[in-house]
């Protein structure tokens, strides 16, 4: 992954930890956005410039470049949730939703964590009229992220808090 891998883990530990303890919506945006700015940090410069050029074909609407783009990535990168998570979001974008899923899973097995693939995956599997596993995703996400902006999927259960 990194030369600096443990270095890397530990800032993302201290950004979850602060995260856990915002106790405003804009304390806790602010630390999403370095939580996002951490998840992007590409391992080495190669990386970096596959998802440039990733995000570039996204912003143009060209999703078919930009999956061939980061299908070379995750091969390139492996271990980078990003990438593969990237790569869900774009998937989705397709309606490629089986696509999508099998990334969000590759996503969470680098970064449990990535309340963004969570949330990802809780919208598809309520298309999918899957909810209740949408539900529990969804819950797990908040848990990590409690002012997460899904959380207003959310559907109450008396007699337990959201």
């Amino acid at each position: 992954m990194r030369g600096d891998a443990a270095e890397h883990i530990a800032e993302g530990d201290r950004l979850f930890a602060f995260l856990s303890r915002a106790r405003t919506e804009a304390e806790a945006r602010a630390m999403e956005d370095e939580i996002w700015r951490h998840w992007m940090r590409a391992p080495d410069s190669a990386a970096a410039e596959l998802m440039a050029k990733a995000m570039e074909r996204r912003t143009s609407y060209d999703f078919a470049g930009a999956v061939a783009i980061l299908d070379d990535l995750v091969v390139l990168a492996p271990e980078w949730a990003e990438g593969w998570n990237q790569r869900a979001t774009i998937r989705f974008m397709q309606g490629d939703f089986p696509g999508s899923l099998s990334d969000i899973e590759e996503t969470l097995q680098r970064e449990p964590r990535h309340f963004g693939a969570m949330a990802g995956m809780a919208l598809i599997l309520t298309q999918q009229g899957r909810v209740r596993q949408a539900q529990a995703i969804l819950r797990e996400a908040v848990e990590i992220n409690p002012f997460l902006r899904e959380r207003a999927m959310i559907v109450p259960v008396p007699g337990q808090d959201i």
